[in-house]
């Protein structure tokens, strides 16, 4: 794979029960395309993952608090999913003062699943086309997005896609758009 992020520092957001693959995978995906990133979250140490939601699935290094980072310092932004995930970032004022920041440097941001939440939070999805995974839909509506059912979305500045089963898809969106 062509080393097309060479150089990008890419800020991946995520806490205690983000859905293992929705990190793991695109992380992959844009390390490989010769990207670093930087871990945030609520707490340092290490966060716990979960698969579908229920299983325990290990557990990602931290490296830096969400309270201490700046939208400055990188050049894109990945949001997984995982229920307990965004529902956790929603609650706490720094990620999401972290990411209505992020959003309004008009610099790419890409959600997956149920990481939309905290974009709805951020009240960033205003008039935003995307995607999610169905039981948040309405939640995304009612905070003005235009939600549709597809595989991967983008609008402007934001890429979404539904679920696991979006990630090949999802993950080639995010190298194509963070490359932009």
């Amino acid at each position: 794979m062509p080393q097309t992020l060479q150089g990008r520092k890419v800020a991946i957001l995520a806490t205690d029960g983000v859905e293992r693959v929705e990190l793991e995978e695109p992380r992959g995906a844009l390390l490989g395309a010769g990207a670093q990133t930087e871990l945030l979250s609520l707490h340092t140490g290490d966060i716990q993952a979960r698969q579908m939601d229920l299983d325990p699935a290990g557990t990602f290094s931290v490296d830096k608090l969400v309270a201490d980072a700046s939208p400055d310092d990188y050049d894109a932004l990945l949001l997984p999913g995982g229920t307990m995930n965004p529902d956790q970032l929603r609650m706490s004022e720094d990620a999401v003062g972290f990411v209505k920041a992020f959003a309004g440097t008009g610099k790419p941001v890409a959600t997956i699943c149920h990481g939309p939440e905290t974009l709805a939070e951020a009240g960033v999805v205003d008039g935003r086309r995307l995607t999610s995974f169905p039981s948040i839909r309405t939640d995304l509506r009612n905070a003005g997005a235009d939600v549709v059912d597809e595989e991967v979305v983008t609008d402007g500045w934001l890429t979404s896609s539904r679920s696991p089963a979006d990630l090949p898809a999802f993950c080639a969106a995010v190298i194509d758009r963070f490359a932009e």
